[in-house]
């Protein structure tokens, strides 16, 4: 009886961590008015403003060589192009280029495609700026996904080795899975072929960016749920090379034996995080910074975008926040964008952060349906 109680609690943890959490546990967001910028409160000579406004759902970025930002969404099941044709710092035209689409969070161009990740495979948009007002008919590159919605939502990139990564997260809160796929960041050739796992032990990653001095992958992980307000930790985690693991389900930041199934695996056996943070934050997109606008202790630094816990008593996250990381060590964890979040009601929700060719740093909003524009006055 006793396991049989265990086993239905089970489902319904899992269950709720899926269906709880894209549900909106706050009311709808405010227009998207200029007067909500006073809110956020960023470090001294920082200013914000809207880049966009009106792109409803907005998650994953990668712009393209000629400045052209493709913006993917969960639900929505959109893509956009945002165009800033003026050069003004403000997009003045956004152009759906495909609708329907499962979950189509990912986004990332190369030579002229647009890769687009679904839940269960990963689309081409060949040629797409010359086309951007009659798309073609999406190649697809892959399609062996497997096509479980829960955390299967993903965030794809190109890495420095010409190979494009996409994860597969963990089809629940807390499991096991005998489908090697699950709790994977996974690597394949941009034509498809060469399918591999990259890193494994990963519950659910939505962003991760390479170091351009060491050439080596760094990406955010978010914890389980239910273990109370504050644990586990999100996870920062750096992978230098192929076959590394992290530790889920067993092992939950650096050293909690995870209640379910630490037994079976002590946290000794895996990589721990490179920097614990905050406990549901929901860690998603993160890029280094590595351009000039900034001050330059900001060379050093990861922003992430932490899009704010569902079921936390008292809500966190819905910021922007820095990780240094000093001779390929990640060496402290600040809060450098607030205000997201008022009264323990969130007006917007970080999704993920671009760096611009100027230095300025991009923040898309799922929630308010906007693009921030983050620069420095000098």
């Amino acid at each position: 009886m006793r396991n049989t109680l265990q086993i239905l609690l089970s489902l319904v943890m899992s269950f709720c961590s899926v269906a709880c959490s894209r549900s909106e546990p706050f009311p709808s967001a405010p227009p998207p008015g200029d007067s909500l910028l006073s809110k956020i409160k960023l470090p001294a000579g920082f200013q914000i403003a809207f880049f966009a406004k009106n792109i409803p759902g907005a998650r994953s970025m990668t712009l393209s060589p000629s400045g052209i930002l493709y913006v993917g969404t969960r639900d929505r099941g959109d893509v956009y192009a945002v165009i800033d044709s003026n050069a003004d710092k403000k997009a003045d035209r956004v152009v759906t280029i495909a609708h329907g689409l499962n979950m189509p969070n990912g986004v990332a161009y190369r030579d002229g495609a647009l890769y687009v990740a679904e839940v269960n495979r990963v689309l081409r948009y060949d040629d797409i700026e010359n086309r951007l007002a009659s798309p073609p008919d999406p190649v697809v590159v892959n399609d062996s996904f497997p096509s479980d919605q829960a955390h299967g939502w993903k965030f794809i990139r190109i890495g420095p080795d010409q190979k494009l990564y996409v994860p597969v997260g963990m089809p629940c809160n807390i499991c096991e899975q005998q489908d090697l796929r699950y709790g994977t960041i996974m690597r394949m050739n941009l034509d498809g072929t060469g399918l591999e796992v990259f890193a494994k032990g990963v519950r659910n990653s939505v962003g991760f960016d390479w170091d351009t001095s060491t050439g080596e992958l760094w990406f955010t992980d978010n914890g389980r749920d239910w273990l109370g307000d504050d644990s586990p930790p999100d996870e920062l985690n750096h992978a230098p090379t192929i076959g590394m693991n992290f530790g889920f389900p067993y092992c939950d930041g650096k050293n909690i034996s995870d209640p379910d199934f630490g037994s079976k695996h002590p946290c000794s056996e895996f990589t721990p995080p490179a920097m614990e943070l905050g406990p549901h934050v929901a860690s998603l997109g993160m890029r280094f910074y590595r351009s000039t606008m900034f001050p330059a202790a900001y060379a050093k630094k990861i922003f992430i975008a932490e899009h704010g816990s569902w079921n936390r008593t008292v809500p966190i996250g819905y910021r922007v926040t820095t990780v240094t990381v000093d001779s390929n060590r990640a060496i402290d964890y600040k809060v450098f964008a607030e205000g997201w979040l008022q009264n323990g009601t969130p007006w917007g929700r970080p999704v993920d952060v671009q760096v611009m060719p100027d230095g300025a740093l991009l923040v898309s909003d799922d929630f308010l349906g906007a693009i921030y524009r983050i620069s420095y006055r000098h």
